[in-house]
C-alpha cells in the first residue's frame, strides 16, 4: 500500500508542477526541449526500448533526429546519437598509443604464432581474437596479463572466467533496469539485474584487491617510483594528499573497468 500511495503522490506532484509551469511561467522562461516521442504515464518511453536498446535508440533517432529526448520512467534522458554531436568530447590519444605500441606488436606476433601452430586444423577465431584483445588491454591497464591461458599457468582467474566476467559487465552496463527509472519498484528487482550486479561486484572486488596488492608491493621501498601502467598512476593519485579531486580505491576500481 505504501508503494501505491507513493506512486499516486508522486504523480500528483508531477502533474501539479507541470500545470504550474504551463500556466504561470512567462513564455520566455519556458525551456525548449529536444524532440522526442510522447511519453506514457508511469513508464515514459520504456515501451519503445526493445531487448537491443542500441538498435531501438537508432530507430528512434531516424525519426526524431540526432539529439532527442526520451523519458525513462520518471526521468528525462537526452540522447546524442551521432559522432558530430559528441565531437567535443574527443581527445587525441596518439601519444599514449605510441608509448604502448611495443605491447601491441608483441601480442600480435604471439597471436600469429598461435594461428600458425594450428595450420591445417579447423580453428574458431573468436576465442583467439578475444584472448588477443584481453591480453593487450590487461598489459596496458594492469601492467601484465592477470589471467591464465593454460593449466601450467597460475593466476587469479582463468582466461575463460575473465572473459565471462567482462561479458557480464558489458551486458549489465547496457541493460535497462526498470528499478532505476521507476523508483517504487526498485526493491523487487523485477529483472534480477541487481542480484547479478552484486554477484559480479564480488568477483571484481576479489580480482582488483589482488591486482592492487601486487602494485602496492611492487613500489614499496622504491624511491621516486615512476608509474608503469594505468593502475600505478591511479593508485599514486589516490594516495596523493595534495590532489585537488580526491580518489578512493572504489574510484580506481571504476576507472580500470571503463
Amino acid at each position: 500500500m505504501e508503494a501505491i500511495s507513493y506512486a499516486i503522490l508522486t504523480l500528483a506532484l508531477v502533474s501539479t508542477l507541470a500545470l504550474v509551469s504551463k500556466n504561470f511561467l512567462p513564455q520566455s522562461q519556458k525551456l525548449k526541449f529536444p524532440p522526442g516521442p510522447k511519453p506514457w504515464p508511469i513508464i515514459g518511453n520504456l515501451n519503445l526500448i526493445g531487448p537491443l536498446p542500441h538498435q531501438s535508440l537508432h530507430k528512434l533517432s531516424q525519426i526524431y533526429g540526432p539529439i532527442m529526448q526520451l523519458k525513462f520512467g520518471s526521468y528525462p534522458v537526452v540522447i546524442a546519437s551521432s559522432a558530430e554531436m559528441q565531437s567535443h568530447l574527443g581527445t587525441s590519444c596518439s601519444k599514449i598509443l605510441e608509448t604502448v605500441e611495443y605491447i601491441r606488436v608483441e601480442e600480435n606476433r604471439a597471436f600469429l604464432s598461435r594461428l600458425c601452430a594450428l595450420s591445417g586444423k579447423p580453428t574458431l577465431l573468436k576465442g583467439h581474437l578475444s584472448r588477443l584483445t584481453l591480453t593487450i588491454i590487461s598489459r596496458i591497464v594492469l601492467g601484465k596479463k592477470y589471467f591464465s591461458t593454460s593449466e601450467s599457468e597460475s593466476s587469479i582467474v582463468t582466461l575463460e572466467e575473465f572473459q565471462k566476467m567482462l561479458d557480464e559487465l558489458f551486458l549489465l552496463n547496457g541493460v535497462l533496469n526498470i528499478g532505476d527509472w521507476i523508483p517504487w519498484v526498485q526493491f523487487f528487482d523485477l529483472q534480477g539485474f541487481v542480484k547479478r550486479m552484486k554477484a559480479l561486484k564480488k568477483k571484481f572486488d576479489r580480482f582488483h584487491d589482488h591486482v592492487f596488492d601486487e602494485h602496492r608491493a611492487k613500489k614499496e621501498g622504491v624511491k621516486d617510483f615512476v608509474p608503469k601502467d594505468t593502475v600505478d598512476l591511479l593508485l599514486q593519485l589516490a594516495e596523493d594528499p595534495d590532489i585537488e579531486v580526491k580518489l578512493n580505491y572504489d574510484s580506481v576500481k571504476g576507472f580500470t573497468q571503463i
